[in-house]
């Protein structure tokens, strides 16, 4: 019985790996479905990060001046992390990855705002959100507004 059970478990973590992304040794998932199974299992709330890696300057700011912090790494493990990039550049992404950005986009972004954080809950139930960034290093409100999320 326990072979087949890890004859069962090994296609779950080998899709589960690649759903994944490393952005500065936090490990963020790119795949919704993925996240929203995580965050029920692990009674979690999921803190969705819209960015354009390759053309936004606020966003690559705040991956420098947030995500790179240890209190962010300390904050996150209390979250599911969900990271959608529409870069322009089509060819950094897959084709269905970026398919599945754009349709995340479409359902929890409209406005199409970068950056945006987006916290939704184990049902994909929005709970909160904050955008922008104002390029200063000063983070602090973003930290207060995923510890007030959590």
């Amino acid at each position: 019985m326990k072979y087949v059970f890890l004859f069962l478990l090994v296609p779950v973590m080998a899709f589960a790996q690649g759903d994944m992304v490393n952005v500065d040794d936090a490990n963020w998932l790119t795949n919704y479905d993925a996240a929203v199974a995580l965050a029920k299992k692990d009674n979690k709330n999921i803190m969705v990060y819209f960015t354009g890696s390759d053309w936004c300057p606020p966003c690559k700011m705040l991956k420098k001046d947030l995500f790179d912090t240890s209190e962010f790494k300390s904050i996150a493990e209390d979250y599911v992390l969900l990271y959608i990039d529409i870069p322009r550049n089509r060819d950094l992404l897959s084709k269905e990855q970026m398919e599945h950005n754009t349709t995340v986009l479409s359902k929890l972004n409209q406005k199409g705002v970068f950056p945006l954080l987006k916290v939704i809950n184990e049902n994909g139930s929005e709970l909160d959100e904050m955008s922008g960034y104002s390029m200063n290093g000063e983070v602090q409100y973003h930290l207060a507004f995923l510890k007030k999320n959590k």
